[in-house]
């Protein structure tokens, strides 16, 4: 059975997403990118349904650091493990949704301007692996 998602674990999963799409167009930046990068990843996250569009698209905004490419790391990637535990907790049907969702808003970040940079890859990698199962 679904159960409803608090306002806190509703911002988990936003701070997780919208933060994989921030920390890949932040490995690569560029002005002119990020402004395609955004557009780009905000298409893939429309896409979203049920309990993961309702968490993408109501309460605040979440806040994640812009000052280096590290302390965005120490928040969003907590963050997807975080919603992945929460998803599963609460609406196991959503978790490879959310998941997908992430992983193609991240890739269409890194592909929406001049194709996928090495560091963009990597991000995507760190993304993938802050998602994947736990042990």
């Amino acid at each position: 059975m679904e159960q409803r998602l608090t306002d806190e674990e509703r911002l988990t999963l936003k701070t997780g997403a919208f933060g994989a799409v921030f920390l890949v167009s932040n490995a690569d930046p560029g002005v002119l990118g990020v402004i395609r990068e955004s557009i780009a990843a905000s298409g893939a996250l429309a896409d979203a349904s049920g309990t993961v569009k309702e968490a993408l698209t109501t309460g605040p905004l979440p806040r994640i650091p812009r000052d280096s490419q590290l302390e965005i790391e120490s928040v969003v990637l907590p963050a997807l493990g975080r919603a992945v535990r929460i998803l599963r907790e609460k609406s196991p049907g959503d978790v490879d949704a959310y998941r997908a969702l992430v992983l193609a808003a991240a890739d269409q970040v890194a592909r929406a301007h001049d194709g996928v940079a090495p560091a963009e890859a990597a991000a995507i990698d760190q993304i993938r692996v802050a998602l994947a199962e736990p042990a």
